[in-house]
């Protein structure tokens, strides 16, 4: 009996890749002059000793990496803790008023709220690191543009207080690194609906006793099917718990274009906020949003003049996201028992702001108009 012959040798295992490097999001950067921590400056574009005026220009990552999109479906069902958290050396604190999460220097102490203010924070526990970004944009709008854009929407403000416009509020400017989630998708879509088209029929009625001719206008009502394809690219979701949303979305949109990779120099000697909607809820609102975007393109692909009954089946294709930080000035302000917040973009400079109402401004700017629209009708009767 012959012996079989022997297996062939097992290939050897694959080396698996390196995990990618963890990043710091608030390192110490060292003035070459006299080694304090230098900080980035919007109107230089570099970083600036505080002390000694030493600029130094910003290197970079060495690699020339780009600004990286990652696959939406793929991050979903699992995110590597190689691609969560920061460096330790760095200080965590969580408002209890706004529950907005700081993220800053050891070095520096806080005694009071970024976002809102308030002296009640407390320094925050990790319970799982977080996806740390890998882009963002640098400030680029300098705190002397944003102290007098300030100071003249203070003084746009008709119905405030007259006490609001002599505050010195500028003094409380900051700047804040705010968490964006972006998402990418192609989109194909197919709809049904019924199409409504206008037409008129003359009709005769009486009116005041007088026979009168009408037009009345009526729709006819015909089926209607049809496709669209589009695509989204950089579709943010802000993931900011300390500044509000109607006031983002009124300083949106940032050039994402003009993003660039994540270095640590950038956020150097600026407060950044870590995210608290994840990756998760960021995608399903991105979704809603989306599906809205689609209903109203597929709408407006509908014939005729109006339309009913429309239905959207839509295929997603080519998901992906990216995490990244994106800069606004913040001034929180209290007046009364309320407190205020004005947003600055800190890249385009567009401003948005909340205020108090003087009530007698108020009074008295109705009973003007009232006033007024009584003498136009007393001279339109004479």
């Amino acid at each position: 009996m012959t012996e079989p012959p022997p297996l062939p040798p097992l290939p050897p295992l694959p080396t698996p890749p390196a995990p990618p490097p963890e990043v710091s999001a608030l390192d110490k950067h060292s003035c070459p002059g006299c080694g304090a921590e230098a900080h980035w400056n919007p109107a230089k574009q570099a970083l600036v000793c505080p002390y000694c005026g030493t600029v130094s220009p910003m290197e970079l990552a060495s690699d020339g990496s780009l600004v990286k999109e990652h696959d939406l479906a793929l991050a979903l069902r699992a995110i590597p803790d190689s691609q969560r958290g920061w460096d330790q050396d760095r200080t965590s604190v969580q408002c209890q008023s706004c529950q907005a999460i700081s993220l800053f220097d050891p070095a520096r102490v806080a005694q009071r709220c970024d976002f809102c203010g308030s002296p009640s924070i407390v320094p925050y526990t990790k319970t799982r690191h977080a996806i740390y970004p890998e882009s963002l944009l640098p400030f680029t709008v300098s705190e002397s543009q944003v102290r007098e854009s300030i100071r003249q929407w203070y003084a746009s403000r008709w119905f405030a207080p007259n006490k609001l416009k002599k505050a010195a509020l500028t003094d409380k400017v900051g700047g804040v690194y705010l968490p964006y989630w972006t998402f990418d998708a192609k989109v194909f879509a197919r709809w049904t609906a019924e199409a409504g088209h206008y037409y008129y029929e003359t009709r005769t009625v009486r009116r005041n006793g007088r026979t009168e001719t009408v037009q009345e206008r009526k729709v006819r009502w015909v089926p209607a099917a049809g496709q669209i394809s589009t695509a989204f690219d950089d579709e943010l979701v802000a993931a900011t718990q300390g500044i509000h949303a109607a006031l983002l979305r009124k300083v949106e949109p940032f050039p994402t274009r003009d993003l660039k990779p994540y270095d640590r120099g950038y956020v150097s000697g600026w407060v950044v906020e870590q995210y608290q909607l994840d990756l998760v809820g960021a995608a399903e609102r991105s979704r809603a949003e989306m599906d809205a975007k689609v209903h109203a393109a597929c709408g407006r692909d509908v014939p005729g003049d109006t339309y009913r009954n429309l239905q959207v089946a839509a295929t997603y294709t080519d998901q992906t996201f990216k995490h990244t930080l994106l800069p606004v000035w913040l001034l929180t302000y209290d007046y009364g028992r309320k407190s205020y917040q004005v947003v600055v973009n800190g890249v385009t400079g567009s401003i948005a702001g909340e205020q108090p109402y003087s009530w007698i401004k108020i009074f008295f700017a109705v009973l003007a108009f009232i006033i007024v629209a009584l003498i136009v009708f007393s001279i339109a009767d004479k």
